[in-house]
């Protein structure tokens, strides 16, 4: 993450976004461990960035949950917009990494 985002200074989370994944039960802090675990994939969402960049992030949790999470860079701070467990074939394209 320091690598791809040197200005990165943390995470942004407020009533807008902190309990808006609870429908796929991902926690807020399963959320952030991703980006702190090896291997992590980011792709740019361009179909999805509309008013602003969207990035979909591949990892894991401390737990070796596997997630996406769609987020967004505001002000250095990464802004959640949604995380769920991987599919099948997300699982199998993170794997080979």
């Amino acid at each position: 993450m320091q690598k791809e985002y040197p200005g990165f200074t943390g995470f942004e989370w407020d009533q807008g976004n902190i309990n808006k994944n609870q429908k796929h039960k991902v926690e807020f802090t399963e959320c952030e461990q991703i980006f702190f675990n090896e291997p992590i994939i980011i792709l740019d969402d361009p179909k999805h960035s509309v008013a602003e960049m969207r990035y979909a992030a591949f990892g894991v949790t401390d737990n070796d949950r596997k997630l996406v999470i769609i987020y967004t860079l505001r002000n250095k701070k990464l802004r959640v917009i949604s995380a769920r467990d991987m599919s099948r074939k997300e699982r199998s394209f993170y794997e080979q990494f």
